[in-house]
């Protein structure tokens, strides 16, 4: 994978442009891609985000969000835009079976592929030109270094500017974690000059669900949440008949494993959903025990250091039996 630095003297020659991310995008995902579609059409690319899977509601609200497509309901005109493109954009995902159903495809096309991703240990070949940095809060954050690294700073307008604060946001979980450093503070008082206005994106985020979502925590919170203060950690188990219960849609899982990290002593949280056709594992830790080790190893995931995710085949049981071994051969570094 050659620097992403050697692409910049190209941007301003317009090609046919894909912008793709994970399955079931996030805030960053979403944000990074909307925000770097609104750059690059400014240059007279021709530019089609396709996202993988569906996506939650209540990402919507972003600048350029109903032009994005849905590889699984659009599969045939995003093959056909796929095979066309001249440049792919990955972003927040380094691993290309992220993309489900979408990874024979990226495989196959003869496109140029251009990584911009925070997650440790990329599949470094699978890419032509990129930037990998785990160090990074957000992918949001990568492009408006992107940006700025190849000089076109003046680019980014209120649609940029908004996409791009949703997604460092987000995975800074409001700036409350490590990963917030100093340059994403840098960043957000430069959108802020530019005049972002914060407090609308707040409320399309985090003020936008149905009173569903509020009595499915309630019940999950009350009813699937177990802890195990001898190993300083948490478990919510959520079998499928909970999702059908209450009408979860995509998203409306967004942000209930950290509810367990606010109870005092509590240093590993998890979320284990049974989706169905498989077990979907969310992680996340305060200090220093590495979920993202941890997901890789007992999980099939990865991750970041304090917040990863995996996925089984097995039942949810077999996945809650699999999680509870895992803490107790971690005992010492959860006890740390």
């Amino acid at each position: 994978m050659k620097p992403i630095s050697e692409i910049y003297h190209l941007l301003e020659k317009p090609k046919q442009v894909v912008i793709t991310f994970h399955q079931k995008p996030d805030a960053d995902a979403m944000g990074s891609a909307l925000g770097l579609y609104q750059f690059l059409i400014q240059f007279g690319h021709v530019v089609t985000v396709i996202s993988p899977t569906n996506w939650a509601a209540f990402l919507n609200w972003m600048p350029g969000s109903k032009t994005v497509l849905d590889f699984e309901t659009q599969m045939e005109k995003a093959n056909s835009i796929l095979q066309k493109a001249e440049w792919i954009f990955c972003l927040d995902f380094n691993v290309l079976n992220r993309t489900k159903k979408m990874e024979p495809v990226l495989q196959s096309v003869s496109a140029i592929k251009i990584l911009i991703d925070h997650h440790e240990q990329p599949q470094t070949d699978a890419f032509n030109y990129g930037i990998s940095n785990a160090n990074k809060s957000s992918t949001a954050e990568m492009v408006y270094d992107f940006i700025i690294a190849a000089g076109y700073a003046e680019k980014i307008n209120e649609a940029v500017a908004e996409c791009l604060y949703a997604g460092v946001m987000t995975d800074t979980g409001s700036f409350r974690f490590s990963s917030t450093s100093s340059s994403v503070h840098r960043m957000i008082a430069e959108l802020k000059d530019r005049g972002l206005q914060h407090s609308q994106i707040h409320e399309n985020l985090f003020d936008n669900f149905l009173e569903t979502r509020f009595r499915f925590f309630g019940n999950i919170l009350l009813n699937r949440m177990e802890i195990f203060y001898e190993y300083n950690a948490a478990l919510i188990a959520i079998p499928q008949a909970d999702l059908i219960r209450y009408n979860v849609k995509t998203g409306d899982t967004e942000g209930l494993v950290n509810f367990p990290l606010s109870i005092k002593g509590i240093k590993l949280a998890a979320v284990i959903i049974d989706r169905g056709d498989e077990r979907k594992s969310s992680f996340r830790s305060k200090g220093g025990f590495d979920v993202n080790t941890f997901a890789r190893k007992y999980f099939n995931g990865g991750g970041h250091f304090n917040a990863a995710g995996g996925r089984n085949n097995e039942p949810l049981e077999e996945v809650v039996k699999k999680f509870k071994i895992a803490i107790k051969e971690n005992k010492e570094q959860l006890n740390s």
